[in-house]
């Protein structure tokens, strides 16, 4: 366990995270690990922009990160963040989205929102997803900060409703400033947006989202990831995307363990049984 891990008080954290809805975890990444995102996020930026407003039509967003690059696979699976993802997810729980965003200046504020709203259970209710958000860039109050609502992960959806019709709603939004490599945890639904973008430079940041292991995850990693990329990945991570059982057999492959499907020569068996004999 490296002195990172071995000092990460995820007593603490989680605490937070129960009363407020989220938490930060400081220097989560050091300037070499900054700096290797940086190289490896290089190819991609610089051409896609949102499709609408909830994208950002100012805003880069590169989708599927975890397969871009050795260093966003072990972002994935850092040994804090999953800690505190079990105080508050089921074993087995999934990688649901994993991207880039690089909010570029000019860009107007997000619509608010709560990311496992899509998961249509009534509120209050505990949270189907976390979301973990990296600041690669120093996150300021004028270069598109996240804003968030402590507390909202508690709200109704009377509450949501009555909030999303309040004309000064956006006074109550605190914006997460912090340093690069610092990053914010937080319930899937506690309300936050994209702040907007004041400033003269971009605002690049990571985040990932994990939910339950009985749910369907956002991006479909199986199509997404080639095999062959999976294959030479960590078990924790192979897990994370899907390539393991959640009990009794929900995510079997023709009744057999998902992980065989990265065996060296793995024929689905709907295709053997077609194949002459």
């Amino acid at each position: 366990m490296d002195l990172p891990t071995a000092s990460f008080d995820v007593d603490a954290h989680a605490a937070r995270m129960a009363s407020d809805g989220y938490t930060q975890l400081d220097n989560l990444l050091d300037d070499a690990a900054l700096a290797r995102v940086r190289e490896a996020l290089a190819p991609h930026l610089g051409g896609h922009r949102g499709r609408n407003a909830f994208e950002g039509f100012a805003t880069e967003r590169v989708y599927t990160l975890v397969a871009r690059g050795k260093v966003f696979e072990e972002l994935t699976e850092d040994a804090r963040i999953l800690a505190l993802l079990d105080r508050f997810l089921l074993p087995g729980y999934l990688l649901t989205a994993s991207q880039a965003i690089a909010i570029q200046p000019g860009e107007a504020a997000q619509g608010l929102h709560y990311d496992d709203s899509f998961y249509r259970l009534p509120r209050p209710r505990p949270a189907v997803s976390l979301s973990v958000i990296v600041a690669i860039d120093p996150f300021t109050d004028q270069n598109g900060a996240t804003d968030i609502l402590p507390g909202s992960h508690l709200w109704s959806d009377a509450e949501v409703a009555a909030f999303a019709r309040d004309p000064n709603a956006a006074s109550r939004l605190e914006p997460v400033v912090m340093p690069a490599g610092s990053a914010i945890v937080f319930q899937g639904h506690m309300l936050h947006r994209g702040g907007a973008n004041r400033s003269s430079a971009p605002r690049l940041a990571l985040t990932n989202q994990y939910c339950q292991p009985w749910a369907r995850t956002q991006e479909n990693f199986y199509l997404g990831v080639p095999r062959e990329q999976v294959r030479a990945m960590t078990p924790r991570l192979q897990s994370l995307l899907g390539y393991d059982i959640w009990p009794s057999f929900m995510g079997h492959v023709t009744a057999s363990h998902p992980a065989k499907a990265l065996e060296d020569g793995w024929i689905p068996p709907v295709a053997r049984a077609s194949q002459p004999r």
